[in-house]
């Protein structure tokens, strides 16, 4: 069994990575951790997984990295960098669910405005493995962002042959991705039976999609990312609109992306547009497409606290120890 420890685990991606490893064959959690909330039984706060487990929230300790051979840091964009090289050092593995090692130090510094105290440009792999198989040798893996998986997933195809003169990614997603604390955001009366545009042209997540798209195909300089808030819990619906160099009919278009997705478990092309309903609860993300001349759009739906975070360090961990990548994770979406 694998011992796992995490850090900050009183939030929603805490939430979801607990109820995730709670039902994974070889692995055994030993520590969940939160400052605010030493002492008190984890089932307090995530009352869904009542009877399920009996553990307590502890103090954030170095001596975790003794403890286990994985840590999950779920903490605040800015707070992992203080405590990944002390568990590194300890000689664990850790899977960040921040944004603290997504992105090269000047690129992190210009996005979110801060010093970075541990700068490991090249030292960190993006957690993304459909498109990075190196996560199985790595120490350290920077999950990706949920409006990132998303939209890159939804393009990577095209990207990788060099097709896309344009990549406009109109996303839409859940309140949970606001987080636990309440906000003007997620407020019910601002949010119920509305649709917010925000960050409409400077979302910080819009350098990874830039970075790993750019991996694919590095003449692509024209990317552009508008995020909007839902009335829905989970989910992101990600609308690519996709501007070629060349003329794309669907049939070429959906065999491209089925063959480059073929032997991605978690990745379903399907022959129909899909809906955030299709997703709920699971790791999976559905791509549909849609061609006109030289236009392909491409809607991806994922759960963003799923395959949007949770379930894709899940899925990293079983990729860095040698299980099988669908372990603990081939839960079906539910529907309705």
């Amino acid at each position: 069994m694998i011992d796992i420890g995490i850090i900050g685990g009183s939030g929603y991606t805490g939430g979801e990575l607990i109820r995730l490893l709670l039902q994974h064959p070889k692995v055994r959690i030993r520590t969940v951790t939160s400052r605010r909330l030493a002492g008190i039984p984890v089932t307090d706060v995530h009352r869904h997984l009542t009877g399920l487990t009996d553990l307590d929230f502890a103090t954030p300790d170095p001596s975790i990295a003794s403890a286990c051979e994985v840590v999950f840091t779920a903490v605040p964009h800015g707070a992992a960098m203080n405590i990944v090289p002390e568990l590194l050092a300890g000689g664990t593995c850790v899977i960040d669910l921040s944004a603290d090692y997504r992105l090269p130090q000047q690129v992190f510094e210009d996005t979110y405005k801060r010093q970075h105290t541990d700068p490991r440009d090249g030292g960190a792999v993006f957690g993304l493995p459909e498109l990075h198989p190196e996560v199985a040798e790595a120490n350290l893996v920077a999950n990706p962002g949920c409006y990132p998986t998303g939209a890159i997933l939804s393009a990577a195809p095209l990207a990788s042959e060099g097709s896309i003169e344009y990549a406009i990614f109109d996303s839409k997603s859940g309140v949970s991705g606001a987080g636990v604390d309440p906000s003007t955001t997620s407020h019910y009366p601002n949010i119920a039976e509305n649709v917010r545009a925000y960050n409409i042209t400077a979302h910080r997540h819009l350098p990874e999609i830039v970075q790993e798209l750019n991996r694919l195909d590095r003449s692509l300089n024209n990317i552009y990312l508008t995020p909007h808030v839902v009335p829905a819990i989970r989910g992101i619906l990600t609308t690519a609109h996709l501007i070629l160099n060349r003329e794309q009919d669907y049939d070429t278009a959906l065999g491209l992306y089925t063959e480059f997705y073929k032997d991605k478990p978690f990745v379903r092309v399907r022959d129909k547009i899909p809906t955030l309903s299709d997703v709920r609860g699971s790791n999976f993300c559905d791509i549909g497409i849609a061609c006109g001349g030289r236009r392909v759009v491409a809607v991806s739906a994922i759960d963003n606290l799923v395959k949007g975070a949770s379930g894709q360090a899940v899925q990293n961990m079983n990729r860095m120890f040698g299980l099988p990548e669908t372990a603990g994770l081939l839960t079906p979406p539910l529907s309705p």
